[in-house]
């Protein structure tokens, strides 16, 4: 008996080992795969997945049709800042409008890059809608307007091209759902209601 219990007991350590061995192999595996995993979830360790989950088709539109609404008021003020006699609140609205536009298309295209949604797709959705887009003759005729008379034609044009975008933007509100998204559509319905406003006030002292 007390050969057996010898052999028993020397036995133990050597699988207490074996025990620990394999105990610390499995903890060190389930270390390894937890840091920046989310918990081993396969929405965490698929970032495409958890960005497309973000949005709906509300904001893919709203961003789609918000780039070349954006682009276009750029293009109008870049016409007003190339031009001589205008009025300089005028010439200081469209500076403005550059500066919080531009931006802003940049944000959307990186939404768009994230999302898988193609950006090109906008142009194509505001066949027929109205969104307070000037039309190419708008263009030129702003573009051969001097002084006085392309001072006043920027407001008109641009104070419809601002009521199309608040009506997006309100869209956008109403059936979006990334928080990115619902965030600028409420800032430009706030910042270009209050455009709107100046440049029907600056219309009436022209």
């Amino acid at each position: 008996m007390k050969k057996i219990r010898s052999t028993a007991l020397a036995a133990a350590p050597l699988a207490l080992a074996l025990a620990l061995v394999l105990a610390g192999c499995a903890g060190g595996t389930a270390d390894t795969s937890m840091p920046g995993m989310g918990g081993g979830s396969s929405a965490a360790t698929s970032p495409p997945t958890a960005v497309k989950g973000d949005f709906n088709a509300a904001d893919s539109m709203f961003a789609t049709m918000m780039i070349p609404h954006h682009q276009q008021a750029v293009e109008m003020s870049d016409m007003i800042l190339g031009k001589t006699g205008i009025d300089p609140r005028v010439r200081d609205l469209a500076q403005q409008i550059k500066d919080a536009q531009a931006p802003e298309i940049e944000q959307m295209q990186s939404w768009l890059t994230a999302w898988g949604v193609d950006a090109d797709s906008g142009m194509n959705g505001m066949e027929g809608m109205h969104d307070g887009m000037m039309s190419q003759g708008d263009m030129t005729a702003l573009d051969a307007a001097d002084g006085a008379d392309a001072s006043r034609l920027f407001l008109e044009q641009m104070i419809v091209h601002h009521q199309g975008a608040i009506d997006m933007a309100q869209t956008e509100i109403a059936d979006g759902k990334n928080p990115d998204a619902l965030a600028l559509a409420q800032a430009i319905v706030k910042a270009q209601t209050a455009e709107i406003a100046s440049m029907q006030e600056l219309l009436t002292q022209l």
